[in-house]
């Protein structure tokens, strides 16, 4: 896979409302570690502060807001997952699973939609 890490540089989605997707997003993934890096009028880009890749890119829709995306991001341990429930839902998200052990993952998840519908999920990966 080359020197990189991961394979995936960045993921980007188009809100119908950037200012209610920036509000959400800031809200779920600071519970991750995960802040604004970047933002102009038309842009948020979420990263952790001490690399600015994988990152995901909120972006005002220009026409069609993204439908139909999951995106998960890795957390610690489980009061992280927990946090980011919470977080989320506290901020307009609407809770698709709860926080859980799911074993067929191996891993304790909890699954919100943003508000456009998009599935956004916290992971932290257990050994069984």
């Amino acid at each position: 896979m080359g020197s990189s890490e991961s394979f995936i540089h960045h993921i980007g989605v188009f809100a119908s409302d950037l200012a209610t997707s920036r509000g959400f997003y800031s809200a779920a993934l600071a519970p991750l570690g995960v802040r604004i890096g970047y933002e102009s009028d038309v842009a948020a880009e979420y990263w952790h502060p001490d690399s600015d890749t994988p990152s995901l890119s909120v972006e005002q829709a220009g026409a069609e807001p993204t439908h139909g995306v999951h995106v998960a991001f890795a957390a610690d341990d489980r009061s992280q997952v927990e946090a980011f429930h919470a977080a989320a839902v506290a901020a307009g998200g609407s809770s698709r699973h709860a926080p859980r052990h799911w074993p067929e993952y191996r891993a304790y998840c909890a699954f919100v939609s943003d508000p456009d519908g998009n599935n956004i999920e916290a992971v932290h990966k257990e050994e069984s």
